[in-house]
């Protein structure tokens, strides 16, 4: 792994961004949306997640987030691999799951080469973390997130997003709460 993708400041702010194993499309079911909102709500009370901005696409995830705990990297790795293993039983167990025949073969293909991986890899190992030290470049950052679904023509505004923390700047927190920036704000 690149010098340039870990996290060097354990107290910093950080953008990241991970995708399923070959990009696959996994999250276009309501469920396995759900499956990371739990998740991150879990690591916000549990875990010392400050999250301050996110979006959640169909094979990936971004998030703008700190570790109160000084642990962004293990906070991301616990974050994945518990996702991970939800994820994979939600598809095996999901009765309206058409695509678990290739999709299940293709985790644990993606493992199989893998010392780390005992069955099934769902995650890409890498996290491209970008520390984000002011507040023009956590806007930019927030910017390049929310507007993710846009170029990607699911939405016309990134509000509409249901699973990005667009909504929350409109005062929408149905689905996650976001916490405050502080001193950069």
């Amino acid at each position: 792994m690149s010098r340039n993708y870990k996290f060097h400041n354990p107290n910093g702010i950080y953008f990241v961004s991970f995708a399923t194993v070959h990009w696959v499309d996994v999250f276009v079911r309501e469920e396995y949306f759900k499956v990371l909102a739990k998740s991150v709500e879990h690591c916000r009370k549990e875990k010392g997640m400050e999250l301050f901005a996110y979006c959640f696409m169909p094979s990936h995830v971004h998030f703008i987030f700190r570790s109160k705990l000084g642990d962004p990297s293990g906070l991301l790795r616990d974050f994945k691999k518990y996702t991970s293993k939800v994820l994979v039983n939600a598809i095996h167990q999901n009765p309206q799951e058409s695509r678990k025949e290739w999709l299940l073969p293709m985790f644990q293909q993606a493992g199989t080469d893998k010392e780390n991986i005992v069955y099934y890899q769902f995650w890409q190992h890498h996290n491209k973390p970008i520390e984000l030290w002011s507040t023009s470049v956590i806007k930019q950052k927030q910017d390049y997130i929310h507007k993710n679904p846009v170029l990607s023509g699911f939405v016309t505004s990134p509000e509409d997003w249901k699973y990005s923390s667009a909504r929350n700047l409109n005062g929408d927190h149905t689905v996650l709460e976001l916490d405050e920036l502080g001193f950069f704000e």
